[in-house]
């Protein structure tokens, strides 16, 4: 495939070379989703504003077991995928991204522990509440309790 992309650059053919790219990133993607079944690892997204905690949720929860990644904004969700999503983000949310979360059923955390937060996590369909600072073992457990939901 490399050697493909390579003399798709060489020859100056950026169509090809877009969609030798577009297929081998949609090839790793299900290589993920394989590699997730087989060895069941559970695969979570942290959404958060903080990009430096969120790196450091995912690499606590990779620690666990589960294959995490961290990023400041939604994105296309993998299948299975449990999100963490920082409440402080919903404000931003376009409406598209607001109904792909509610559909995900995140588990939110923040800093926040006021009515008019936990109504808004309500509005999103969070399974779970969970208020900064987050325990790494608390955090594991709300994502086993959304795994188990199987939703």
């Amino acid at each position: 495939m490399k050697a493909e992309l390579e003399l798709a650059e060489s020859d100056t053919d950026q169509a090809l070379a877009e969609r030798l790219r577009v297929d081998l990133g949609d090839a790793l993607d299900l290589l993920g989703t394989v590699e997730s079944v087989l060895f069941q690892a559970v695969p979570v997204l942290i959404l958060d504003d903080d990009e430096r905690l969120a790196e450091l949720t995912a690499r606590g929860l990779r620690r666990l077991g589960y294959e995490a990644e961290s990023s400041a904004s939604v994105r296309k969700l993998r299948p299975g995928e449990v999100v963490v999503l920082d409440l402080s983000l919903s404000a931003s949310l376009r409406p598209e991204e607001r109904a792909m979360l509610l559909a995900a059923r995140p588990i939110v955390v923040t800093g926040a522990a006021d009515p008019a937060s936990r109504a808004t996590a309500d509005e999103l369909g969070a399974t779970d509440y969970l208020v900064k600072p987050v325990d790494l073992g608390g955090l594991a457990a709300a994502i086993q309790r959304r795994v188990e939901l199987k939703l």
